[in-house]
């Protein structure tokens, strides 16, 4: 059964994730799959031990608790996890998801993500995990590898929840944002929600006519407008979504290679960075 994927950790993100997830749900009339994953620490690294050049008996003692060690921090994590799913079941259904179902499981984040977004129409993720999430201008390191490597919709969290009301769709007609058109057209998550349609770059015939062909495509039901400003895009977007009251960013992600991006930067990582709104990305 296709069901919306929330991913939750210990991060201050989490209850924004329950919301978002909860608000999808319900739009899209579907059973949330809470998610919660315990990785494998490393109980040296933990411990901050540097025990190379100690004798060989005290190396005996030490492994043994080493292992005490890795055994009482697993059955922490297992127990928070719990704790985590329980508040974070409690909260979804107080907000009136669809159906709520949780999972509790062990290994890579990004992996189970991947194994589990199978039958989920949209995987919802909060900006930063809990290791980062005071790291202010920087997004959570598996958040690109997810996106990257997803191949349904990434549903990214703000801090601070609020019901979204407006869209603002990015789009420079490129694969991904013709993609993230297609979304918008096709699924009840944005059905009665106004959209501004973006473009930053000249003004020219050939980029009206993509604008205007964009808009039409979106059908003469729903309110649409229209946006089109030179500058750099990043700087661009930001301010309409600034301007936009309960404003959902949508559009197309990582439309170049991670080399390129490693070069000359990526607009995707900015908007999710610099954005206090919820971001949707198409692959």
């Amino acid at each position: 059964m296709e069901h919306v994927l929330a991913c939750i950790d210990a991060s201050s993100y989490a209850d924004s994730v329950c919301d978002l997830a909860a608000w999808a749900s319900k739009r899209l009339q579907m059973p949330v799959e809470l998610l919660h994953v315990v990785q494998r620490s490393d109980p040296v690294a933990a411990r901050g031990d540097l025990s190379g050049a100690i004798g060989l008996g005290v190396k005996t003692n030490l492994m043994q608790e080493l292992v005490e060690l890795e055994a009482a921090d697993a059955k922490l994590k297992v127990e928070r996890g719990r704790m985590l799913l329980a508040a974070g079941e409690k909260r979804l259904r107080d907000a009136g998801a669809f159906e709520v179902r949780t999972l509790h499981r062990h290994g890579g984040i990004v992996e189970t993500i991947l194994e589990r977004e199978v039958d989920a129409r949209v995987v919802v993720i909060g900006k930063r995990g809990a290791s980062h999430e005071f790291a202010s201008g920087h997004i959570g390191s598996k958040i690109e590898r997810v996106v990257r490597a997803s191949s349904k919709p990434v549903l990214i969290a703000s801090r601070e929840y609020a019901e979204p009301q407006n869209v603002v769709f990015a789009y420079d007609a490129s694969p991904a944002a013709e993609r993230a058109l297609g979304r918008l057209i096709e699924s009840p998550l944005y059905t009665g929600l106004p959209v501004n349609i973006v473009m930053a770059d000249t003004d020219s015939d050939a980029h009206r006519r993509s604008l205007q062909d964009a808009s039409s495509r979106l059908g003469v039901d729903r309110e649409v407008k229209t946006t089109m400003e030179r500058g750099k895009p990043e700087a661009v977007i930001a301010r309409v979504v600034e301007e936009t009251p309960h404003a959902m960013l949508v559009m197309g992600a990582y439309g170049h290679s991670p080399i390129r991006t490693l070069i000359v930067g990526s607009t995707t990582t900015t908007m999710i960075r610099t954005v206090h709104v919820p971001v949707l990305l198409v692959r």
